[in-house]
């Protein structure tokens, strides 16, 4: 029975496997298999009929019962485009030849008519910098989506955001984002989302910072507050500012971004925002409130007693309780002008200690620029004040001894002044103790001075030392003139005797300072106050000083005049670049001398009788003077080496527009020389026309005028004009090209061998001689003396028909006689010691 049982078991198992394979053999699958379809999407249906081949079978599809595709050899069908109708249950079926057909359980679709639409939320949006913030897109009621990103701003375009296909992204910058689902193949897309502003607003904390912090500002005064965002790991922020300018807290856009001035009482707060996000930015930082004063701050100044002797301490300080305050001092009225550590000890920032009597005045000052205090009242200071004393002594051998003191105190150090009627007051360096040799006359003052800074008595009183005045006739030497000396002294009286000496230059001296040469026939010196030089060929200085009673008192050496010479000489030459008499003011001109000497200085005569050196007026490097900017003035330059002087130029500074460019040397007859005429701004000349003399010599276009063999009638003035301006007119000067006859020379040499056989073999005979001489000297001087007048009034003829205007030109004489030159011969021997002397 067990075994029956059994079987009937296993034969009903086998017929519900038959029945059960028989209804799931044919399965309908979708792709994609969703809860929701739309509109517009793609659906593909297979059918499988899971027995035999796939080509044995035909399907059909059907829709709620009704066919809607008949047979066909394809198990798949496509819906490429959903619609609301294709809404239902769907079943396929399959028929195989010789079978039965089989058919799938349906399938229910759904397709809905509405789109559906992303959703965008937002993460919190406060963040430290660097930190991000988090977005979530997503499609309600479906599933299967990924989805894209877009990104914009009010002043760009969208883009889109490439990452994020999972519905999550997370951004560091703000923005307005949106986003969208797709899903299928070809892709269908959901519509886009709302689009989210997204404000990022960083956590870091934002101050604002005063400088300087001052606790008190004026009105008037400038503060700088700067914006300062804590952590902000080198973002580039832009700055907006709340201040009491703006109404109601308006938001302002500050244009020097970090920092701004403050000037009015207010409430002063900050944001900043990345240069790169408006979207992103801080919140505001605490507000800093500023305290303006609307008075100006006042000085005040007090004094006290100084424990240095004749020192007084002043003490500045403001009205005000807010600090960093500077101090600035002053003197008398003059308010612009501050005092230095030349005028007094400066203790400290608040304390000065002074000597000088005065009304003294403070007032601070602070920032940048300065915001400056009121002024104090003045206070004032009443020094007794010593005044130097001034004695003069006796004259001894030429000097005067000049002695300076200051009475009651001891300490004193000692200035020395010297000027004359016709010279500016210039500081003499030497004589600190109080006592000085003065060997020139002048007006001569002194002042003492003791501590540091020092601290001065007035100034003495004036003493004036007499001096010998000389003058040369003339002044520029021509060939065969002599050259005569006259010494004037200011009480003129009888028994005077007269000495006179060559100049020799002293370069030991920055200033111009020369020894002194005794000229012969002078060791005894001349009764007459005229003395006359036979043969100066170069540039020469003298000086004379007389004397009387005995023993004999001297005067004061007079100051050295010259006589000069425009001839080039090998032992010292001056030239001038740029090569030319006439200058513009605003013209640079280099002096550079040349010649048997390392050492030179350059020497200026402003006429009428201004001496000075170049440095003066100019810059001496090495051998060369340079001179910054030509001043306007009529002036004569020469070199000076440690024994003999160079020859001599006349140099001419103008302010006219047009000058005539002329050589400052004399032209050698026979040679040519080349004349211009130059405009100040440089630019083309039109027709040019050139005088001689007044006379019209050349009109043409050039700017040039070529004389190709110069002669003495072409000596004289010159000038140019041009576009109706006319230069200055200047002196053309013509040497000659002749020399000495050597014939005369073996006569000239049979003369000095008689002369010094003479000298050695009768000593006494020259001894007499010279005696004799001497006399004869002084008595042939004061013959020719008698004659000066008369030679004077020829030579100002002559010399009045050279000058024009202003301007200091090459003097042309003419040589007096060879009869007036000599003196009278009668005896042969005195003629011989006279040539001998003079050679």
């Amino acid at each position: 029975m067990g075994y029956t049982l059994l079987c009937e078991l296993e034969f009903i198992l086998v017929l519900y496997s038959l029945h059960i394979g028989h209804t799931q053999d044919a399965v309908l699958t979708i792709k994609p298999k969703l809860s929701t379809y739309f509109i517009g999407e793609s659906l593909t249906f297979k059918c499988d009929m899971n027995e035999g081949r796939t080509e044995d079978w035909e399907y059909k599809f059907n829709k709620d019962g009704q066919t809607f595709l008949d047979y066909v050899t394809n198990p798949i069908f496509r819906f490429n485009y959903l619609y609301k109708d294709d809404s239902g249950d769907h079943q396929c079926c399959g028929h195989k030849k010789g079978s039965s057909t089989k058919c799938s359980k349906s399938v229910s679709i759904h397709v809905s008519a509405d789109k559906p639409k992303a959703k965008l939320t937002a993460g919190t949006t406060t963040v430290s910098v660097g930190d991000r913030v988090r977005l979530i897109c997503s499609v309600e009621k479906s599933a299967g989506w990924k989805y894209e990103w877009f990104r914009r701003t009010s002043q760009t375009s969208e883009d889109k955001i490439n990452d994020g296909l999972n519905g999550e992204i997370r951004v560091s910058q703000g923005g307005i984002y949106s986003c969208r689902g797709f899903r299928g193949e070809p892709a269908f897309n959901s519509d886009t989302s709302n689009e989210v502003n997204i404000y990022i607003t960083f956590s870091n904390k934002v101050i604002v910072t005063q400088k300087p912090s001052w606790s008190q500002v004026f009105r008037g005064e400038t503060i700088t507050l700067t914006c300062e965002v804590q952590g902000d790991e080198g973002v580039q922020w832009e700055y907006q500012w709340r201040t009491p300018q703006s109404q109601r807290f308006r938001i302002i856009r500050a244009e020097t971004g970090q920092t701004i001035t403050a000037s009015i009482s207010g409430e002063y707060s900050c944001k900043s925002r990345s240069r790169d996000d408006p979207y992103s930015s801080t919140n505001w930082s605490e507000a800093l409130r500023l305290s303006v004063l609307a008075h100006k701050p006042k000085s005040e100044l007090n004094m006290s007693k100084s424990p240095v002797e004749d020192k007084v301490i002043l003490s500045c300080s403001v009205k005000s309780s807010s600090s960093g305050w500077r101090f600035f001092w002053f003197r008398e009225e003059k308010s612009s002008k501050l005092l230095t550590k030349q005028d007094a000890d400066f203790l400290s920032n608040e304390q000065i200690r002074v000597s000088q009597e005065g009304v003294y005045r403070c007032r601070g000052g602070r920032g940048e620029p300065v915001y400056h205090s009121e002024f104090s009242d003045p206070v004032t200071i009443s020094v007794e004040k010593l005044r130097a004393k001034l004695t003069a002594g006796a004259r001894v051998g030429g000097e005067v001894t000049l002695s300076c003191s200051v009475e009651k105190s001891t300490g004193w150090k000692y200035e020395w002044f010297r000027r004359t009627s016709k010279t500016l007051e210039e500081k003499i360096n030497d004589g600190l103790n109080g006592e000085i040799r003065v060997s020139q006359g002048g007006i001569y003052s002194c002042r003492g001075f003791r501590g540091k800074p020092a601290f001065y008595s007035d100034t003495s009183v004036e003493v004036t030392i007499d001096e010998p005045v000389l003058r040369v006739s003339p002044r520029w030497l021509s060939p065969g003139s002599s050259v005569t000396l006259s010494c004037e002294v200011e009480h003129e009286s009888a028994g005077w005797s007269f000495y006179w000496y060559k100049a020799v230059p002293d370069l030991s001296h920055k200033s111009g300072s020369y020894s002194y040469e005794l000229l012969p026939a002078s060791s005894n010196g001349t009764a007459d106050n005229s003395y006359i030089i036979h043969g100066q060929t170069h540039t020469a200085g003298y000086v004379c000083r007389a004397g009387r009673g005995e023993p004999h008192v001297y005067t004061l050496y007079s100051q050295p005049h010259f006589v000069w010479s425009g001839d080039l000489h090998p032992s010292a030459s001056l030239s001038v670049s740029p090569d030319r008499v006439q200058h513009f003011t605003s013209d640079s001109v280099s002096l550079t001398c040349e010649g048997n000497s390392a050492e030179w200085r350059v020497g200026s005569f402003l006429l009428p009788d201004l001496l000075s050196f170049c440095s003066d007026w100019g810059t001496m490097n090495g051998s060369t003077c340079h001179v910054q900017k030509i001043q306007s003035s009529n002036a004569v330059f020469w070199c000076e080496s440690g024994s003999a002087f160079s020859n001599a130029v006349n140099i001419t500074g103008h302010y006219d527009d047009l000058i005539l460019l002329s050589p400052v040397h004399p032209v050698t007859e026979g040679h040519s020389v080349t004349l211009g005429c130059k405009w100040r701004t440089e630019n083309l000349l039109s027709k040019v026309f050139f005088y001689q003399n007044d006379t019209l010599i050349q009109s043409e276009s050039r700017v040039e005028m070529i004389i190709p063999a110069v002669s003495k009638s072409h000596e004289g003035f010159y000038k140019c004009q041009s576009s109706g301006k006319e230069s200055p007119q200047s002196w053309l000067a013509v040497k000659s090209a002749s020399r000495p006859d050597s014939s005369s020379l073996p006569v000239l040499m049979i003369v000095r061998a008689v002369c010094v056989f003479l000298l050695m073999i009768f000593p006494l005979m020259f001894y007499l001689c010279k005696k004799s001489k001497d006399s004869n000297s002084i008595r042939s001087d004061e013959q020719n003396q008698n004659k000066v007048p008369d030679e004077n009034d020829a030579e100002q003829n002559i010399y009045g028909s050279l000058l024009h205007g202003d301007f200091a030109l090459y003097e042309s004489f003419r040589g007096l006689k060879d009869k007036e030159n000599r003196t009278d011969c009668g005896n042969t021997d005195e003629c011989c010691c006279a040539t001998s002397a003079e050679l």
